[in-house]
């Protein structure tokens, strides 16, 4: 629906031009590094303004696919031009019913995956990936500091 689309729009960042950038992967929302990021990216796309980056991705899957959340229901619930707070009900709502340690414990796995932890394809791809898009002479041992780097968080 337009006015929908209208509400996705007024929340959603534009990152066509490299002067917003979604929120950090350490940023959390409803209890979950990633999260806030892939709401970042989900919008940008619903309105159009995705530039480089995508909803869904392999970033977005680690998180998706530990809380155990449909992306395509999720998707159609924030296209519905849903809040941070009332995404997060949401996500707290669908999510695998797990402990809050067990949440923590896998944040902080999260935090601390270094790029040799990752799968093989996806070490290959960053290593391209890092090449191109990080600031030079900055080393890179922890994949959540590709983006914090590149979108100059760090």
């Amino acid at each position: 629906m337009k006015e929908d689309l209208e509400k996705v729009k007024l929340l959603a960042r534009d990152l066509r031009n490299k002067k917003e950038f979604p929120r950090s992967p350490r940023q959390m929302l409803a209890g979950y590094v990633l999260a806030a990021r892939a709401l970042d990216k989900c919008r940008a796309v619903l309105g159009g303004w995705q530039g480089e980056y995508h909803s869904n991705c392999s970033l977005d899957q680690r998180w998706l696919k530990y809380a155990e959340i449909n992306y395509d229901a999720y998707k159609a619930f924030v296209a519905t031009g849903a809040t941070d707070q009332e995404v997060a009900a949401w996500i707290g709502e669908h999510a695998k019913k797990r402990s809050r340690a067990d949440i923590i414990m896998w944040n902080n796995e999260e935090r601390d995956l270094r790029l040799c932890d990752l799968s093989p394809e996806l070490q290959e791809y960053m290593e391209d990936y890092i090449a191109t898009s990080v600031p030079r002479h900055r080393v890179v041992y922890h994949w959540f500091d590709v983006y914090d780097l590149e979108e100059e968080r760090l």
